[in-house]
């Protein structure tokens, strides 16, 4: 992902109070991977759906940049959710997964695709159980769903799903430590509703820009100052926050 063009408000943040800091880290990086595919969940069970077709293509060894760029050609092809992968076929598919860049894992993925949409059968509702460790099993019983998948789905509908409220992922508290958000004593998912409300954010744009920060710097951690200094958050490393 190519980092945010930041505003001269943003370019003027103090970043040793948390709020800016944290407010920078999303205007860095951005936030919600489906924001940034252009769904907003928040509305209904329609971009749900939609969103549950856009974590798929999150599932393979493939970079984020490449999976937006896969959803994007998908809907543009009238493939926006998982009702409408039915009635297309398993090469129309396959030649839309290429168009968006996903090649290596093309025909593993329609296939997926076919029988996702059959296990869901248009409800998506349906995949919302009493509680987090119920809605869970069910998503990981989904055709290629696992953990990681799972995880990103959920993460996103915190608000939306009720009961559905996850534990933050742990490459965003690693990432929240090194920027000297979280601290050893902090529940982390408290403390980072905290900073999100102090910044006017949403604390799923928070935890998604932390877990952009891991992906694009973790191997950096030990060689970077973190905190105010760290590297992606200052002028000078700003170009190296957005590589996913």
């Amino acid at each position: 992902m190519t980092p945010r063009t930041r505003s001269r408000t943003a370019a003027d943040r103090d970043l040793t109070r948390l709020p800016d800091r944290a407010c920078r880290l999303v205007e860095t990086l951005g936030g919600r991977f489906s924001r940034e595919m252009g769904i907003d969940v928040d509305r209904g069970d329609r971009e749900v759906e939609r969103w549950l077709l856009a974590a798929t293509l999150f599932g393979a060894r493939i970079s984020a940049a490449i999976a937006v760029r896969t959803y994007r050609a998908m809907a543009e092809a009238g493939v926006r959710g998982l009702s409408d992968v039915e009635g297309r076929t398993w090469e129309e598919l396959v030649e839309i997964l290429d168009r968006g860049g996903y090649a290596r894992y093309d025909y593993r993925t329609a296939t997926r695709l076919l029988r996702l949409a059959e296990a869901v059968g248009g409800e998506v509702g349906g995949l919302r159980r009493g509680g987090l460790d119920e809605t869970r099993a069910a998503l990981d019983a989904l055709p290629g769903w696992g953990p990681v998948t799972v995880a990103l789905f959920l993460r996103e509908l915190r608000g939306v799903w009720p009961g559905v409220d996850p534990p933050p992922d742990d490459r965003a508290v690693e990432a929240g430590r090194h920027a000297g958000l979280l601290g050893a004593g902090h529940h982390p998912l408290d403390r980072l509703r905290e900073i999100a409300g102090e910044a006017g954010l949403d604390v799923r744009d928070l935890e998604a820009a932390l877990v952009r920060l891991w992906l694009a710097h973790h191997k950096d951690f030990p060689h970077c100052p973190g905190g105010a200094r760290c590297a992606v958050l200052t002028e000078e490393g700003a170009d190296r926050g957005g590589a996913r």
